[in-house]
């Protein structure tokens, strides 16, 4: 992986963060855990245009995913 790039990671740590420096490492562990969450968010929002017959991926497709993905079940 490594598409995402670190600098947009470390910003929003530091927004949503409560201001706490983050180490080189942690944003490096959290660049990873973003792309691997994208990835899936990706995977499911294909098989969902695929589902509905369709090469084009939608925002219902994401919003579909998203759901998904955060359901524990």
């Amino acid at each position: 992986m490594g598409d995402l790039p670190n600098a947009v990671i470390k910003r929003l740590i530091a927004k949503h963060g409560g201001g706490l420096r983050v180490s080189g490492s942690a944003i490096d562990k959290a660049v990873e855990a973003a792309e691997e969450f994208i990835a899936k968010l990706a995977r499911e929002a294909q098989a969902s245009a695929v589902a509905d017959k369709r090469k084009t991926v939608m925002d219902h497709d994401i919003d579909k995913a998203r759901t998904k993905l955060q359901s524990p079940y």
